[in-house]
């Protein structure tokens, strides 16, 4: 890809610090006006006060908020309706029923496969996201064919958006030649190893994540377990993939999504569980639901949990719902929570930004500094309290200092 000249992004806004009353309760966010020099995929200056007349070309960022860039950390581009024609899902039955009803309709979908994952793509870019982890099928229905049909879209669309591809056994790990499958996945190209509910799915607890996790140990690459099942199975799953991944040396690099269990769990229990999941390092991804538990974010902060949010689903066979917002999931996750401050709004983004604010936790200003990735996102808010919690329009994005999804007028 040729290189941009060097050029200022300009004027924007860049949050500078908390306001506080009398008392010392956070109250606002303070913002000052600056201009990025971008250079070499980086920010290369920030200045504050005029452009100097250097015959640098400009790009006019018409005060927008200038946030880190988003990321969508579990998102499924295969097997959807959006791109198409109007279809809502079958009624829930079991997860086991979504997975025979999927097995019946995975080769007519594939010569629509790539243009529906497009749309979806250019969907979450124009909600802000420069970096995906997307789930896609690996099963004996379609093979590796479901994986050339997103490959093709994702690589349509790199020139915006990074991503990672998981290897997902949807239809189980264990059965039908699937481990042979992740295998074949993972040597042509896959990065992540994903996983299914060990227990309810692959229907043992001990063999499946042995076999998961020796998939890792062989690419060496990271792990991305969905689980879905509940209370003590799930916890009981949980431990024993922290103490096997540890055994494994992939500490910290092993991922669970959903994680439903961890919202059902006695407060002693739950610490008892968080506690073995952050000796490993391992990380939480939530979809920010609202018809099950989802795991306690402040219980996960406290034990040091990293908590991603992500899309999941948007207009499948699994569900009818989403508009493809990652804000819009960072303030459903406010909401349910009760994150009502402008302090506690402000740390919602986090979720949606790789753990990267322009404020720490003491107000300090630690984004953007020179030499960062100029890998940002540019809203019509004041704040990235009234982001999150107005759900503001997103007007930019910048992947590597190049311009991507950018609203017209």
């Amino acid at each position: 890809m040729t290189a941009l000249p060097a050029y200022w992004l300009g004027p924007l806004l860049l949050e500078d610090g908390f306001e506080r009353d009398t008392a010392g309760q956070i109250i606002a966010t303070a913002t000052r006006r600056a201009h990025l020099l971008i250079a070499d995929g980086r920010i290369a200056e920030l200045r504050f006060d005029a452009v100097p007349d250097d015959g640098r070309p400009r790009r006019d960022a018409r005060g927008w908020l200038a946030l880190p860039a988003f990321a969508d950390m579990h998102i499924h581009l295969d097997k959807g309706h959006y791109g198409g024609p109007w279809r809502a899902a079958t009624p829930f039955v079991s997860v086991a029923e979504r997975i025979r009803e999927e097995q019946g309709f995975l080769l007519d979908f594939l010569p629509d496969t790539r243009r529906r994952a497009e749309a979806l793509l250019d969907l979450i870019a124009a909600d802000g996201v420069a970096f995906a982890r997307v789930h896609c099928n690996v099963d004996p229905v379609a093979g590796l064919a479901t994986m050339e049909q997103v490959r093709l879209a994702l690589d349509s669309r790199k020139h915006w958006l990074d991503y990672e591809l998981v290897a997902f056994p949807q239809h189980g790990l264990l059965s039908g030649g699937t481990l042979k499958l992740m295998d074949q996945a993972l040597a042509s190209g896959f990065d992540v190893v994903g996983g299914l509910d060990p227990a309810s799915v692959d229907g043992d607890i001990e063999r499946s994540l042995n076999a998961t996790l020796e998939l890792a140990v062989k690419h060496d690459a990271p792990v991305d377990l969905h689980l879905h099942d509940r209370g003590e199975l799930g916890a009981h799953t949980l431990e024993r993939l922290a103490r096997l991944s540890e055994s494994a040396g992939l500490a910290g690099r092993v991922s669970v999504s959903h994680a439903y269990c961890l919202g059902e769990l006695e407060p002693a229990r739950l610490d008892q569980v968080c506690a073995a999941l952050a000796a490993s390092g391992i990380a939480i991804v939530s979809a920010a639901p609202i018809d099950v538990p989802m795991p306690p974010p402040r219980v996960l902060a406290a034990h040091g949990i990293p908590l991603s949010l992500g899309n999941d689903n948007i207009n499948d066979h699994w569900t009818p719902y989403n508009s493809g917002s990652i804000v819009e999931r960072a303030s459903r996750l406010g909401e349910r929570h009760g994150w009502n401050d402008e302090y506690s709004l402000s740390r919602a983004l986090r979720h949606i930004s790789r753990g990267l604010t322009p404020l720490d936790d003491a107000g300090r200003q630690v984004w953007p500094q020179v030499g960062d990735a100029a890998d940002l996102t540019l809203v019509d808010a004041c704040c990235s309290a009234e982001l999150i919690a107005r759900r503001k329009p997103v007007r930019g994005v910048l992947r590597g200092g190049r311009p991507g999804w950018w609203a017209e007028g």
